[in-house]
């Protein structure tokens, strides 16, 4: 294993977080804004009124997104897993 292939596979394993991070934390940011935008208007300073509908769409997020997460996560455990013997040259 040289330098080269731990640099593709750490930028590889960066990407892919990146990638499956993404819907969450941007349903999660537009749904914040709301919220705070919201409360902005109303001068309501509830702690459980930003937290709750944060929840709620993460886990809205998840229902809908958890499968494509999941084959994404397995395809890449199974390429890194198969490419170990290939590493040990």
């Amino acid at each position: 294993m040289n330098a080269q292939m731990v640099l593709t596979m750490g930028q590889e394993a960066l990407t892919l977080m990146l990638m499956v991070s993404a819907p969450v934390l941007g349903v999660v940011l537009v749904v914040g804004l709301l919220v705070s935008l919201f409360q902005a208007v109303t001068q309501i300073n509830e702690a459980t009124l930003s937290f709750v509908p944060k929840l709620i769409a993460a886990v809205a997020v998840f229902a809908i997104t958890g499968p494509w997460m999941l084959s994404v996560l397995v395809d890449y455990i199974r390429r890194t897993i198969e490419s170990i013997p290939s590493m040990m040259l």
